[in-house]
């Protein structure tokens, strides 16, 4: 028999302590959805399930009673630490969810410099790890838009991506090892090596995983030498985003690796670049490291940007400062969700990825069917930010008026249908759905089409190790109706 609203919380308060159960109706209003429904925060309206609590753990062990409690009585647990998710994956979609946060797990465990690795708790910030990293000259080289929410459970759980990455990688490059619990409370380790052949990388069962497998508790990236001295910013404008991605391509194929390498449509551009953009996109490189191999780089880059006559070189001073302010933070969520309520004009992404042949062409059918068959658009941009030797990605940016619509609608009238458009001609053209930000609860529709024959693998995998179905319940799997 099901437990009742009551008979949780109080089993969670025999596990943690009343201090550590939160049941303020405000606070789990608040915890019942994520920043894919932001204009429902904007104007307080929350229609999801609230959960039955949001409990503190502060422990591996704790995670572990947490969730084999939930096990044995088939409660749906929504994992969190830094939440700064985009895509649905914190939502609480089922009666008298839990949402179990790890953020007080906020401890860094042991800095490694000679090995380059630092360990830390789930919980630990980003931006306070990094920082702390960067005074004494090494850095995780991780540095998404959300590095100020960001903590590191949850970069590892959704498979993040940084801005770096380019040349250092997403995460899963980066992580050594972990410790992770899964819902039957057994506690596993994955042992820090550089690598090793002995079967399956199983790291990347738990990489990823978006909270619906495990629960990651503690995890060991990666550290790298941190050198901002030798940094150099190079920006270009050109007149076609098929020329800049042939740049792009080239710049990948022959083997140079800039950690930042951007291009700019002409609406994102303006966006971002509008005192110099004027109309055109916009090309950006940032090349690090030693010295010598930044100057090489840097030179190389230029070569082969100078190749196409229609590229015009900017202040580099410009994409430094641009480059230097992108992060979003507390303070400027709080300024969005101001001008959301003043304006009635709102902002979204869907970020996909592409092999070099079609990824134009997934650019401009999305932009295409956007303008066309959405209401109210007032912007319908994108770039491309993170690209590899065979291809690249492409983050759309979209933003709409809201019009005569309730805070509920809005998600059916225009933030679902542009979703599906990206999604399904981006599957057609044969990229994937979903390029860092998680597949979350609102691209789980289109996860067999994703997949194909390999869905066997995941739905196998869900089975496995969550046989109850209690983690996360419609995130990556969707819920059978």
């Amino acid at each position: 028999m099901s437990l009742t609203r009551e008979q949780i919380v109080e089993g969670l308060v025999k596990i943690l302590g009343s201090d550590k159960v939160i049941t303020d109706k405000q606070v789990l209003q608040e915890s019942s959805i994520d920043r894919f429904r932001k204009y429902e925060d904007v104007c307080g309206v929350y229609t999801q399930p609230l959960p039955a609590a949001v409990v503190y753990a502060e422990s591996t062990e704790e995670i572990a009673a947490v969730l084999k409690f939930a096990n044995d009585n088939t409660i749906n647990i929504v994992p969190r630490t830094g939440r700064s998710a985009t895509e649905g994956g914190l939502e609480t979609v089922v009666e008298n969810s839990v949402v179990l946060d790890g953020s007080r797990m906020n401890k860094i465990l042991n800095v490694d410099t000679y090995n380059m690795m630092v360990t830390c708790q789930c919980g630990v910030s980003l931006e306070v790890l990094d920082d702390m990293l960067r005074e004494q000259g090494y850095t995780t080289a991780h540095s998404p838009q959300s590095k100020p929410l960001a903590q590191m459970g949850g970069l590892v759980a959704t498979r993040s991506i940084g801005q770096l990455s380019t040349l250092y990688g997403g995460i899963e490059d980066m992580v050594v090892g972990m410790e992770t619990v899964f819902p039957n409370g057994e506690i596993t380790r994955i042992k820090n090596v550089p690598r090793r052949a002995t079967g399956p990388d199983i790291r990347h069962v738990i990489i990823g995983n978006e909270g619906a497998l495990c629960y990651i508790t503690e995890v060991t990236v990666k550290i790298f030498k941190y050198r901002p001295e030798n940094n150099i910013f190079l920006g270009y404008t050109l007149e076609s985003m098929k020329t800049g991605f042939e740049i792009l391509r080239e710049v990948m194929v022959e083997g140079y690796r800039p950690s930042v390498a951007r291009l700019y449509d002409p609406e994102d551009g303006e966006y971002y670049f509008s005192h110099f953009a004027e109309g055109k996109c916009v090309l950006v490189f940032m090349v690090e490291g030693p010295k010598a191999i930044a100057e090489v780089s840097a030179k190389e880059i230029e070569n082969i940007v100078q190749k196409h006559a229609e590229c015009e070189k900017v202040n580099s001073q410009l994409i430094k400062t641009w480059f230097e302010n992108l992060n979003w933070d507390p303070k400027k969520i709080a300024e969005e969700i101001d001008e959301i309520a003043q304006t009635q004009n709102i902002g979204f992404t869907t970020e996909v990825s592409g092999n070099w042949d079609v990824i134009y062409d997934i650019y401009e059918a999305c932009c295409n069917r956007v303008r066309e068959e959405i209401p109210d658009i007032t912007m319908m941009g994108g770039h491309s930010s993170h690209s590899y030797m065979n291809g690249t990605n492409m983050y759309f940016m979209y933003y709409y008026n809201l019009v005569d619509i309730t805070p509920e609608e809005e998600i059916t009238k225009y933030h679902y249908p542009i979703n599906k458009i990206i999604v399904e001609e981006t599957i057609k053209a044969g990229g994937s759905m979903v390029h860092h930000h998680g597949v979350g609860k609102h691209r789980t529709h289109w996860i067999k089409e994703e997949y194909t024959s390999s869905y066997y693998i995941l739905e196998t995998l869900k089975k496995a190790f969550d046989p109850n179905g209690i983690m996360n319940m419609g995130t990556i799997i969707p819920i059978k109706k």
